[in-house]
């Protein structure tokens, strides 16, 4: 296992896809279309045993597949990965020209990859996670086009020039794209809410003196578990300035959902997501004494009162 960070940061972290139409309002995605297809390589690859335990994988040397190919070798049924979605994978990553086992997950609980899909990145990874549902186990033949090939291959984790790759890959989890939460009637005296088409939140201000105490509403409520203090969530969020209405920071404007612990935001960002549930959407205004205070922080002005939308996408 000591090569696993190393072909973590050069596979994992580096993935992108092409955007599909995945997501927790359509978790089966039939419309999506993988731009990698089963072909003569990644059929050959078995992986046997269940989900839950390291595969005991086969396939033929040297494979030299001359585009990416993906097999579905177990089904899946849960929510389908899009752009910008997080995902848990059990990944195994093998040299495809010698057979070399490179990376093998611990298949612990403890250990799979986490990770945020993002456009840029390994092209053979990217062709094979594009529209993986969560349940599934996905094998694929990467030629080195795909791969290291032009960039003379990657010599720390056993990978030549000219060698393939195969991928073995469980995915555990995929995270939805926007909480799904059932709706819930608005609350008067809080800013109004309007979603794009792709779910980002666009927040009007009232024309009102702002709060001075801090006030938190769900305009969703989800049916997951219970995010506690000290959890790390994943979320996507905007979060306005009240007396301007003025965006100064937004996942959704990233591109991508943020992951961090709820006890290193301030107190009333963290009071928006402390005893609610996974797929709830939270409007909260925040007073300065349980934001930034009297100091500035970066586009914030002192003394601001804060108002976030935020949409608990899964502890983890």
């Amino acid at each position: 296992m000591r090569k696993t960070a190393t072909i973590i940061t050069s596979l994992v972290l580096l993935a992108g896809l092409t955007a599909c139409s995945g997501g927790s309002d359509n978790p089966v995605a039939s419309d999506c279309q993988p731009a990698a297809q089963p072909g003569s390589s990644s059929e050959t690859i078995t992986a046997t045993g269940t989900l839950d335990t390291p595969p005991k994988v086969k396939f033929p040397t040297p494979l030299h597949p001359s585009e990416t190919e993906r097999s579905v070798l177990i089904p899946g049924e849960g929510i389908t990965a899009g752009m910008g979605q997080k995902v848990v994978i059990e990944l195994n990553v093998y040299n495809g020209s010698t057979g070399a086992a490179i990376e093998s997950s611990k298949y612990d609980k403890q250990s799979p990859a986490s990770f945020v899909l993002t456009k840029d990145g390994l092209p053979g990874l990217t062709k094979s996670l594009e529209c993986a549902q969560a349940g599934s186990r996905i094998a694929s033949a990467v030629p080195p086009a795909d791969a290291f090939g032009p960039t003379g291959g990657n010599p720390q984790i056993g990978v030549g020039a000219h060698d393939s790759l195969v991928f073995v890959m469980d995915v555990k989890q995929v995270f939805p794209a926007r909480a799904d939460g059932k709706p819930q009637a608005a609350q008067p005296g809080f800013p109004s809410v309007v979603l794009a088409e792709n779910g980002q939140p666009g927040i009007t201000i009232p024309p009102i003196n702002a709060p001075t105490e801090l006030k938190v509403t769900a305009l969703r409520v989800g049916a997951g578990p219970e995010v506690k203090k000290g959890d790390s969530v994943t979320v996507q969020y905007t979060g306005v300035l009240w007396d301007t209405g003025k965006v100064f920071d937004s996942s959704w404007e990233k591109g991508q959902p943020a992951t961090f612990a709820t006890d290193q935001v301030v107190p009333g960002f963290a009071d928006a997501l402390i005893g609610h549930t996974v797929g709830s959407q939270m409007l909260a205004v925040i007073p300065p004494d349980q934001g930034y205070g009297d100091k500035a922080q970066g586009a914030i002005p002192a003394n601001s009162t804060l108002v976030f939308v935020v949409d608990i996408l899964g502890i983890g």
